[in-house]
C-alpha cells in the first residue's frame, strides 16, 4: 500500500472517480463494489490511499452504501454538507468525498453511521 501524501502522487481518477470524489457526487444505491462485500482488510481512499476504514467496524445498515460504525484515527474529516443539515465526511490527506455520516440511528452500540461511496474508496485484503 502506498501512501500519497502529496498531490503530485496521488492516483489518477477515472471520470465517473472524478465525478463522486472530486465533484461530490453519490453512486447510485446498491450498485457499489463494495455494499455486500464483507472480505478482512483496510478500505483506503482512492485518491491518496490514506488508510480510513477496517473491515472490522463495516457492517450492513440496509441503505445501499458501505457503511462503518468507525473510522481509523484521525484520517476521516468532517464537514458540514452544501445542504447545510448533514455532515459530510472527506479524506482527511485530499478532502477526497466520501459520503456522510449520522448519528443516533442504533445500528450499533457506537451509535454511528458512515455511509461511504464504494467508489471513493480501495480495499486491501488482509494478508494472514
Amino acid at each position: 500500500m502506498k501512501l500519497a501524501l502529496d498531490k503530485e502522487h496521488w492516483n489518477q481518477l477515472t471520470n465517473e472517480e472524478q465525478r463522486v470524489i472530486l465533484n461530490k457526487g453519490t453512486e447510485y444505491p446498491n450498485t457499489g463494489e463494495y455494499n455486500n462485500f464483507y472480505s478482512n482488510g483496510t478500505y483506503v481512499c482512492k485518491q491518496c490511499e490514506l488508510p480510513l476504514y477496517e473491515s472490522s467496524d463495516k457492517f450492513n445498515s440496509g441503505c445501499g452504501w458501505p457503511a462503518f460504525d468507525d473510522q481509523i484515527g484521525d484520517n476521516v474529516r468532517r464537514i458540514l454538507d452544501a445542504d447545510g443539515r448533514r455532515i459530510e465526511i472527506v479524506c482527511a490527506n485530499c478532502d477526497g468525498h466520501l459520503g456522510h455520516v449520522f448519528q443516533g440511528e442504533r445500528f450499533t452500540p457506537k451509535n454511528t453511521r458512515h455511509c461511504v461511496n464504494s467508489i471513493s474508496m480501495k480495499f486491501i485484503p488482509k494478508i494472514i
